[in-house]
């Protein structure tokens, strides 16, 4: 390829100034390398900073937050969605269907589907609880009477959202 079109920070790296992470993206901005720049996994706080810090440098802002989102993990409503509104970002969430707990392979007291993530991965286990379970069943009623899957009715939930720029479906 010529250039990339979404460069994403994946972490913030504490140990480097936000200042010096933006002027080596602004420079591959620049020179044609790289279309916009992204950031993923940062606070609030951390996103406020680095769009101050771009701004007052005039350097190449940050266009989208790529963070955890979908019915089952909302933490990022309270501080960093208004900030992305404030800032107008997009939101790029990843495990929007919590690892697959909200495509409706998964059922509660059943055995896990074979080569499923959630039966493999010992990474994505958090998303098995009893609250999730609770959930799941409430969400996976809501969307047959309406007449649509559950992973209809998780797509649509951050599709419907301003905020979301599009959604990262593994």
């Amino acid at each position: 390829t010529d250039w990339i079109d979404l460069y994403q920070v994946h972490r913030p790296d504490t140990a480097t100034p936000i200042e010096e992470t933006l002027r080596a993206l602004d420079d591959l901005v620049r020179q044609g390398k790289v279309r916009a720049i992204g950031c993923s996994n940062f606070s609030a706080r951390q996103v406020n900073e680095a769009q101050r810090v771009a701004a007052g440098k005039k350097l190449t802002p940050f266009v989208t937050c790529q963070d955890e989102y979908s019915l089952l993990v909302r933490g990022i409503e309270k501080d960093l969605v208004p900030t992305m509104e404030q800032h107008g970002l997009g939101l790029l969430p990843y495990f929007p269907l919590a690892s697959g707990l909200l495509t409706g392979k998964y059922k509660r007291g059943a055995p896990m589907p074979q080569g499923a993530r959630l039966a493999y991965s010992s990474g994505h286990s958090e998303f098995i609880n009893e609250r999730n379970w609770a959930l799941v069943e409430q969400f996976d009623a809501l969307a047959t009477r309406s007449g649509h899957t559950l992973l209809e009715l998780a797509f649509g939930w951050l599709l419907a959202k301003p905020v979301v720029a599009s959604v990262i479906a593994g």
